[in-house]
């Protein structure tokens, strides 16, 4: 590492410690030309390879800005699209790589999503996996149904299995005739 004062291009590590949770490691270094002591802060760069090819580093902020538009109207707040950008960014590198193609990003993004909001989630998976009928979106609603009888768990309310009744106004009430009598 070559010394910011009087630019000598070796310098020795005097300390290492991670930071940000293991994202960056800060090193104290020593030049031994000048003696100067001075911190290097050292990141893997994750980059994302779009479909054009061109290659830019991974960008949180895109996540959030994309899970934002299918969570419209819907109860998310920006603590929990933080949360996810976190996982998605942690879910990528774990894998080890240091670029990644986009649409395995989008993966990425689909498992934490689906966990958050179902809605949010067939929105961005619509648009994600370019649906293109509505069969695309019962297939996707089919396995959410199946996801929530092998976990036990409750769906979101209208995602029942059976339709509910359909009550017509005023069903299963006596109706009173304009003569005051009851009307059968």
């Amino acid at each position: 590492m070559r010394c910011p004062f009087c630019h000598n291009p070796d310098s020795r590590v005097i300390d290492s410690r991670e930071a940000d949770e293991g994202a960056t490691t800060r090193r104290r270094r020593s030049c031994p030309a000048c003696g100067r002591r001075f911190t290097t802060v050292e990141e893997a760069v994750l980059a994302v390879v779009k479909r054009s090819g061109v290659s830019e580093p991974f960008n949180r902020t895109k996540v959030v800005a994309g899970v934002r538009r299918a969570c419209q109207g819907r109860p998310v707040d920006e603590d929990q699209l933080q949360k996810l950008a976190q996982q998605v960014e942690d879910a990528i590198r774990a894998t080890g790589a240091a670029e990644v193609p986009s649409n395995e990003v989008g993966l990425a993004i689909l498992r934490p999503l689906r966990e958050l909001d179902e809605v949010a989630y067939l929105r961005f998976a619509s648009v994600y996996r370019a649906f293109t009928s509505l069969e695309d979106f019962e297939k996707e609603i089919t396995e959410l149904r199946a996801r929530h009888i092998a976990a036990g768990t409750l769906p979101l309310p209208g995602m029942q299995n059976d339709p509910p009744a359909v009550r017509r106004r005023g069903a299963g009430r006596s109706q009173a005739a304009p003569d005051g009598s009851p009307d059968r």
